[in-house]
């Protein structure tokens, strides 16, 4: 892409739900071309743990997250913070993992497209964004790509 380019190629949007379930919880997006990787995951960060500098004399604490990764190398894992092993009260964030590949080495795991042709064949449709779905996503992004052209 050239440098004097107006195409986009990244964008990073934070969307909030306005009721009171989700007050507070930022979704965060990310999405874009060329990047140093191919990736597609949800990763959900929890609030820090109330008290945790108290347990841990003031030391950072990462927050905990659940990781969950279609591709590449489908899998899901939690990364979470434990008392280091030994007699000292020192935070280790350690991770709980499935990784597909690894749990079961020999199954087949056909990647996304191949599912979604077999879903189409099938006539399931849940795995489709639904006409509202896209709907208002059009309302979200049209006003910010009309602003950035």
């Amino acid at each position: 892409i050239l440098n004097d380019s107006l195409t986009p190629t990244f964008a990073t949007l934070v969307l909030r739900i306005n009721n009171r379930r989700w007050d507070g919880v930022p979704f965060i997006f990310k999405a874009g071309k060329a990047l140093n990787e191919r990736k597609a995951e949800v990763r959900v960060q929890f609030k820090q743990p109330p008290g945790s500098s108290f347990m841990f004399a003031g030391a950072d604490c990462p927050r905990n997250e659940l990781v969950m990764r279609v591709q590449p190398d489908t899998s899901t894992y939690l990364k979470m913070n434990i008392k280091a092993p030994g007699l000292r009260n020192d935070p280790l964030q350690s991770e709980m993992d499935l990784t597909y590949n690894e749990r079961y080495p020999n199954a087949y795991n056909p990647d996304a497209y191949t599912r979604l042709i077999l879903e189409v064949m099938r006539g399931n449709q849940a795995v489709f964004v639904r006409s509202d779905e896209l709907l208002a996503s059009w309302e979200i992004f049209t006003p910010l790509l009309e602003a950035i052209e």
